[in-house]
């Protein structure tokens, strides 16, 4: 090929760029491969190439490619060499990048799945993602010299004794557990026999006294921190007014306040007690989650309480063989705890009250879930039901009226989640729940130092109302506290929520230590509820008389066995000894005590 007589490789540099340029706009452009596929399109002025049979290939000679392609060729398979390896490094990098990215995004969720873990095992929040006793432990030497193990041993030796009285004079033991009516016997003769030495612990008034001015940290009764006035109610914080068609239980809650329910006194809970009586029910509906069988209520003006019927008569103790986290709930124990909590001063259960129920006017046609399907009529003509629920909705744990009427409690709803949030902590002093393994708390005395370290029990009255707590089931004998909620809209400085007390008042004749093992390993108790417990331990109205008194009003009254009421007034004792032996235990409290006993028993005369 010439370029005016010329060769075009002599022709100058710029003739040889237009001839190339001019070979490109007649050419069909073909992939720079240097094999050509069997259906090839050459350039209109050049001769078309021979291609071989089906999906054959042929090698294209440089004389046989135009100039353009014999100047672009090799360079051409180079560039695209170099894309080719750009595109895959650049590849390479996008991978390296997300794989970074993704090792980066499993440590932040490994991270934060340990110390979930950290804080859920330790009481933070109220979901549980590894049991305490899941976890291998080394126990603690149940000799060790601690308030909490001598109290213990303490008291397992008074009920071993009690158990040697009970069994009879022989020498021969008995492996035959002892009647309700013998532990009661029993009981009767050790309170008359105590009762000429009662014991009206002066030295614990004492100790409040010499406590006054001495540093917060190092006392063993707490003066409460709560300052009066900055105690706002719902209503204040939310910038909330009544309406004029408000219900009892809106004006209820929007008077909740920081560090109580509602006031010493309140008017409005006795009228909120009256009203979920005698109100007509409008709706009953089955009540979604936990363990036992219970009812939400609908009044005709959009009010809403709990039921819990009533399963057996109120004599009937726990069983010997059920778990605390097996045992029935009782109606009658919500009742009594709402009664109990409130003279003690805490305030933090919602009111309830009991009411006789007919079955089949006020839950039968009331209702249109699934529970319908569980009523029947029993051999002996009672009509009974048994919902659905995840213990003792069975046939043969159904809930029977005579023949159709039915007690129960009626509690009071607390305000919605959607509107006043509340938060669930786990319960640091959480049992095992677990039929042969403990919780790290019964096996380490010193488990409340390692409390103290976590918040909100590292400061603040959280701990406190933790003590308070388990005075408080320990009074009732509840044992089936894992969990307590707080209203998120006061922060961690309010109290909390009494709530589930359904498996308290279960034994009367039986005392639970372990329910104390907050106060024992703790060794500190606000002041306010020591002077109540003083005050009905030393008279005149004692906490059973007290508790009667006010049990009187219930429509359902009498709602405790009257063994119940005795055994309150025989733990308070046991709770104020605790106290007793937190104090003697304390080294520097003890030197302050003798040393203010010898200032005033001794009158040395001044040297002039």
């Amino acid at each position: 090929m010439s370029y005016r007589g010329q060769s075009w490789r002599t022709a100058p540099l710029t003739r040889v760029f237009a001839a190339a340029a001019e070979a490109r706009v007649h050419e069909t452009p073909v992939r720079p491969a240097r094999r050509l596929k069997v259906k090839c399109s050459p350039p209109p002025e050049e001769p078309k190439p021979r291609c071989g049979g089906s999906g054959a290939t042929e090698a294209t000679t440089e004389s046989q490619l135009p100039p353009a392609e014999r100047l672009r060729g090799p360079s051409t398979d180079h560039g695209l060499r170099m894309e080719v390896m750009a595109s895959l490094f650049k590849r390479f990098v996008r991978m390296k990048e997300r794989l970074v990215i993704g090792l980066a995004a499993f440590t932040i969720a490994f991270t934060i799945l340990i110390v979930m873990d950290l804080q859920l095992d330790l009481g933070y929040s109220g979901h549980h993602l590894l049991p305490s006793h899941g976890r291998l432990k080394m126990a603690e030497d149940p000799q060790r010299d601690t308030v909490y193990n001598n109290f213990r041993r303490k008291f397992l030796q008074r009920l071993n004794t009690s158990k040697e009285i009970i069994s009879g004079s022989g020498s021969e033991p008995t492996s035959v557990t002892p009647t309700a009516v013998e532990i009661a016997k029993n009981s009767r003769l050790r309170t008359t026999s105590s009762s000429h030495s009662h014991d009206d612990f002066a030295d614990l008034r004492e100790y409040v006294e010499l406590a006054e001015g001495v540093a917060v940290e190092s006392s063993i009764v707490r003066p409460s921190a709560e300052s009066s006035e900055d105690n706002p109610t719902i209503a204040e914080v939310k910038h909330l007014k009544l309406g004029s068609n408000s219900t009892l239980l809106e004006k209820f809650h929007l008077q909740i306040r920081r560090q109580e329910l509602y006031p010493k006194g309140s008017q409005l809970v006795e009228d909120l007690l009256h009203f979920m009586a005698i109100q007509p029910i409008y709706h009953a509906s089955e009540k979604s989650g936990g363990t036992q069988l219970k009812l939400v209520i609908d009044y005709t003006n959009k009010m809403q309480a709990l039921f819990k019927p009533m399963r057996f008569p109120r004599e009937q103790q726990t069983l010997p063989n059920h778990f605390y986290f097996t045992d029935y709930e009782r109606h009658n124990a919500e009742i009594a705890a709402f009664h109990l909590d409130r003279l003690l001063g805490f305030r933090r259960c919602m009111p309830v009250t009991g009411r006789l129920l007919n079955m089949t006017t006020e839950i039968y046609q009331v209702t249109d879930s699934d529970i319908l399907k569980t009523f029947f009529v029993s051999p002996a003509g009672n009509l009974c039901f048994h919902g659905k629920c995840s213990y003792y909705c069975d046939t043969g744990h159904a809930i029977c009226g005579s023949p159709d009427t039915l007690e129960g409690s009626f509690a009071a709803f607390l305000p919605s989640k959607s509107a006043i949030p509340r938060k669930v902590w786990r319960h640091p002093w959480r049992r095992s729940y677990h039929k042969r393994l403990k919780a790290q708390w019964e096996t380490e005395s010193d488990y409340c130092n390692l409390v103290k370290e976590l918040p909100p029990y590292n400061e603040g009255r959280r701990l406190l109302d933790i003590i308070d707590m388990s005075i408080f089931d320990f009074l009732t004998g509840n044992m089936d506290r894992h969990h307590y909620e707080t209203f998120k809209i006061f922060g961690n400085e309010t109290f909390t929520l009494h709530l589930d007390n359904g498996r308290g008042f279960g034994k009367p004749f039986h005392d639970e230590i372990s329910c104390l093992s907050p106060l024992l390993q703790c060794c500190i108790i606000r002041q306010t509820t020591l002077d109540t417990l003083l005050t009905y331990h030393n008279g005149p109205i004692k906490l059973s008389s007290a508790m009667r008194n006010s049990l009187a009003k219930d429509p359902l009254a009498p709602i405790l066995w009257e063994p119940h009421l005795q055994a309150l007034d025989r733990r308070i004792p046991i709770v104020l000894q605790a106290v007793r032996d937190c104090i003697n235990r304390n080294a520097e409290w003890s030197k302050i005590l003798k040393s203010e006993k010898e200032e005033t028993s001794d009158t040395v005369p001044l040297n002039n």
